[in-house]
């Protein structure tokens, strides 16, 4: 099975011979292997680049395990350069490798060697070790597979592939099962033995019992404000058990380092700055996020606001839920009340004010979504993205509607 991940594999193109490592980072089994290692490799080859001149190291594979010892990977890459011309390193789970940041130092000062690595642990993009690299890390995030991937390779009836996506999400292996029982348990076993196995692993975490119940509570609350002050009631009343706050930021920071969740902060649009917690949660993969809590809560319109969140960060957005104050009058006495946003779109002097609303059936739900919109001053676009197929359009208050399908097949929509 073919999948074009080309947005990806054009920028690793993009930033070839740049003098940087190359840094393919993501969660697990999210394709980045198959994204250098056949992908960029052919590319390379359809370049005339001869075999001999790519080096690849794949540090989870048995054949490689020596090349975890420091020395012995500098050493064999270093055997290989065979001539002045340029040679590729595509280097797979570095962060499996002790002392990896000074090898890969060390391949910076090999003139005619263009390095590339993959990683799934956002540890090793820390701020030691980018000063360690003394900013010639570039770092490339890959995701799961967005919707318009999933439906070039899945094809048929757009209904059909949504529902689809929304269950089971974008993991690249999900295409190959075909019923869905082989579909559920993929998706649990690899949660279960993958992600939770090596969070708990890789962290030593003490109490497995509490950390899973945070998962599940976590992903029942995507979209939804939260808190650790939150979250450790939700543990007394919920799970009867007691826990500490900064406990719960150390396990909620260990999600995030795995690249299972991502946190987004509030940002007072009027203020200008960023609000303290509480903060939403958004989980990388929404079959994932499914899958944790057995398929039993697949309410759409959290999982469709997952889904535009992620969208959103893989077109390159920097994305925060907007919080807009306002007066309003109640009783004969003015009362400040908070609207939310519920993203904030940023890429450089580019802004979006974006709702999601699976549907608008009566006049007062199109009021309560445009309200906190209308409240913003300033000139940025504001739109609202809807479950339904329909034909882009502007409102007389200046708000842009358009489809989810067009939104996540046309990469330009929000500039409709």
């Amino acid at each position: 099975m073919n999948i074009k991940r080309d947005s990806y594999l054009n920028k690793l193109i993009r930033h070839k011979h740049n003098g940087f490592i190359k840094i393919i980072s993501g969660i697990r089994r999210c394709g980045k292997s198959y994204l250098l290692f056949e992908l960029f490799k052919n590319h390379l080859k359809e370049k005339n680049v001869p075999e001999s001149h790519i080096i690849t190291i794949q540090l989870d594979d048995r054949k490689y395990l020596k090349y975890l010892d420091p020395d012995a990977c500098y050493n064999y890459v270093e055997s290989q350069i065979q001539d002045d011309a340029m040679h590729y390193l595509l280097l797979d789970e570095v962060q499996m490798m002790k002392d990896f940041e000074s090898v890969l130092n060390g391949f910076l000062h090999i003139k005619n060697l263009d390095v590339y690595v993959t990683g799934s642990n956002s540890k090793f993009l820390s701020s030691d070790i980018v000063t360690e690299f003394r900013g010639r890390g570039d770092e490339i995030r890959m995701y799961p597979l967005n919707f318009a991937e999933y439906y070039s390779v899945a094809g048929g009836d757009w209904d059909r592939n949504w529902d689809e996506y929304c269950l089971y999400g974008g993991m690249p292996a999900i295409l190959k099962f075909e019923t869905d029982a082989d579909k559920a348990n993929y998706l649990q076993n690899l949660f279960k033995e993958t992600y939770i196995k090596d969070v708990v692993e890789r962290n030593n975490v003490r109490n497995k019992t509490e950390f899973e119940q945070l998962v599940n509570i976590v992903a029942s609350n995507i979209g939804s404000l939260t808190g650790v002050k939150k979250l450790a009631n939700s543990f007394k009343s919920v799970a009867n058990s007691s826990i500490s706050e900064p406990t719960l930021n150390q396990y909620l920071e260990y999600l995030s380092e795995a690249f299972l969740i991502n946190k987004v902060q509030r940002y007072d649009i009027k203020g200008k700055k960023y609000l303290n917690s509480p903060c939403k949660y958004y989980f990388v993969d929404s079959g994932l996020r499914n899958a944790r809590l057995n398929f039993r809560q697949t309410e759409i319109n959290h999982i469709m606001e997952n889904v535009i969140y992620n969208e959103l960060l893989i077109r390159g957005y920097q994305v925060d839920v907007g919080n807009v104050g306002v007066r309003e009058k109640k009783d004969d006495l003015y009362v400040r009340k908070q609207l939310e946003v519920d993203f904030v779109a940023n890429q450089g002097s580019k802004r979006y004010y974006i709702q999601s609303a699976q549907e608008i059936p009566t006049q007062e739900k199109r009021e309560q979504e445009e309200k906190s919109l209308l409240n913003i001053r300033d000139s940025f676009k504001k739109i609202i993205i809807v479950e339904k197929n329909i034909v882009p359009r502007h409102d007389e208050n200046g708000i842009t509607i358009i489809g989810l399908k067009d939104f996540l097949l046309n990469t330009d929509s929000l500039d409709f």
